[in-house]
């Protein structure tokens, strides 16, 4: 990987069509703060933060597993992540890019950073979840949160080569992407590695779908089997995960769910997760699985769908196992989320009412 600091810009940088220098930038990033359009406010916020002198940058986590948290980050660690990340996809000097993603979070900037850092040609159009793609423009590369995929998927042949992440892609949207021309990866990662540290090819592929670590990756497990990452170039202490992990070669690895979600059930560990996907092929709306306290059982397996109550057909549990169908039904008008769509699992279970059985 070829080495660059915070405080470059690659000489083939563009915005919006426009070749930027440090000095030019600057003064881009002040009229973009004193737009009328948020999303143009936020761009120009980060873009001074990170031209500043300051080594460090604030950055929030989504608040998907707990509390949000600020953090203050390397800006070295971000250019890291880009230049990985540019290896990993053999993205050059001059590509495209488009940023259909808020900068608020670190998704976003992280698209702001790998172009000035790799000298892409980036474009910034509002991220709504339905996008107005520039028409008869081709990008190289495009950053999308599954919803985004969802409402879009007609435009995407524009795309060469698409990142989805922020919240877990359903069966239905993985199916509906296995035909675009569009190469689409589903990224593994948090704010705390600087966006994803793994990639899973969605498409294209007779592999297995198995996650693939950033060249300067380091991975392993600890004694739950949750993944312990080693990112030197990222962040100098080993990330231990509560996600529980098959790893399958010093690269590779399969998801399986995470420690905190398991549900023991009569002594039996089950993995919500798991039962998820074999539901997801019968249950449209949005749903989660999750466990209860229970007298007898220690905890309950139950189901919590988005929406209004509706009987659920008992051929929906035919593919579980027994002691993965869920002893009770609840459902529930709105999920709570996280900015970028994923949902507050702990927070929405406490909307709960009465269960439909």
């Amino acid at each position: 990987m070829v080495e660059a600091a915070f405080n470059t810009i690659h000489p083939e940088f563009k915005l919006n069509g426009t070749h930027l220098n440090l000095k030019s930038l600057k003064e881009t990033a002040f009229s973009l703060i004193e737009s009328h359009e948020e999303y143009e406010k936020q761009i120009g916020g980060f873009l001074q933060e990170w031209l500043d002198d300051n080594a460090f940058i604030t950055l929030k986590t989504s608040g998907s597993t707990g509390q949000p948290k600020t953090l203050s980050m390397p800006k070295q660690a971000m250019v890291n992540s880009a230049l990985a990340t540019g290896q990993f996809f053999n993205l050059q000097p001059g590509h495209t890019a488009l940023l259909c993603l808020p900068a608020h979070y670190i998704a976003g900037k992280m698209m702001l950073v790998r172009a000035m850092v790799l000298g892409l040609h980036i474009d910034v159009i509002n991220p709504k979840v339905h996008l107005n793609l520039p028409l008869g423009k081709t990008y190289h590369f495009c950053a999308m949160i599954p919803i985004q995929v969802e409402k879009n998927l007609e435009q995407l042949s524009s795309i060469k080569t698409l990142i989805v992440g922020g919240a877990a892609v359903s069966k239905t949207l993985e199916d509906n992407i296995k035909g675009l021309k569009t190469k689409v990866f589903a990224t593994y990662g948090m704010t705390e590695t600087v966006s994803h540290i793994a990639l899973k090819p969605l498409n294209h592929t007779s592999h297995p779908l198995l996650y693939k670590v950033l060249p300067g990756i380091t991975i392993d497990q600890d004694h739950r089997g949750c993944l312990i990452v080693e990112a030197p170039k990222l962040t100098p202490e080993k990330l231990i995960t509560n996600d529980l992990v098959t790893i399958y070669t010093p690269k590779t690895f399969e998801w399986l769910g995470r420690f905190d979600h398991v549900i023991n059930s009569g002594g039996v560990k089950l993995l919500p997760e798991q039962i998820e996907h074999k539901l997801q092929k019968h249950i449209m709306q949005r749903f989660f699985i999750a466990g209860l306290p229970d007298a007898y059982l220690g905890e309950k397996v139950v189901l919590i769908i988005e929406g209004p109550a509706q009987k659920i057909p008992k051929h929906f549990f035919d593919g579980l196992d027994k002691f993965e169908v869920p002893k009770a039904v609840y459902f529930i008008e709105t999920f709570l989320e996280t900015a970028s769509g994923k949902i507050q699992r702990d927070a929405t279970l406490k909307l709960l009412k009465k269960p439909l059985n």
